[in-house]
């Protein structure tokens, strides 16, 4: 079914569906996983059942991707321990189907205010993890930035040479 509002306007799961080709969209722990961060809850936060972090497989104009977006409306769309390892493991996803000959791309769309500050030396290692996977990928393949919210500068801090943002 076609979403007529702007990119900007749609929430991370549909901007991750928007960005693959129509049927192609397999979410990859998704919600019913209830992979969730540990912290915020004894901090008196309810947590989100996806910690605000959507990876998708698929295919973007008939070749394979893999997608992540970020919820901007899950805590500012921060990034904690789960949320930064479900990144990472997204990057090298798509790094592992390369070195396997699938040439697989990255697209990010980053709605995000940085580091939770919750989580933040598990966020800030998590960031680290990201960098690793994002140089491990770009020996392979080109990846893209997409910073659809008013986090526009969100995008600058995963942002190494041959990044392609949009």
């Amino acid at each position: 079914m076609r979403d007529d509002r702007s990119f900007i306007e749609l929430k991370a799961r549909q901007r991750a569906q928007a960005l693959l080709d129509e049927g192609s969209y397999r979410e990859l722990l998704d919600p019913f996983e209830g992979v969730m961060s540990p912290w915020l809850g004894a901090q008196g936060i309810v947590p989100q059942a996806d910690d605000g972090m959507v990876v998708a497989k698929g295919t973007i104009n008939g070749k394979p991707a893999v997608v992540v977006a970020i919820e901007g409306a899950f805590q500012g769309g921060s990034m904690g321990e789960v949320s930064g390892a479900k990144m990472a493991a997204a990057l090298e996803l798509a790094a592992e189907d390369n070195r396997n000959g699938i040439p697989t791309q990255a697209v990010l769309s980053l709605e995000t205010g940085g580091v939770r500050l919750q989580e933040a030396n598990l966020g800030l290692a998590a960031i680290a993890d990201i960098h690793a996977a994002i140089v491990d990928l770009r020996r392979y393949t080109r990846w893209s930035a997409l910073s659809p919210g008013p986090s526009a500068a969100s995008a600058g801090c995963l942002s190494p040479p041959r990044c392609v943002a949009i």
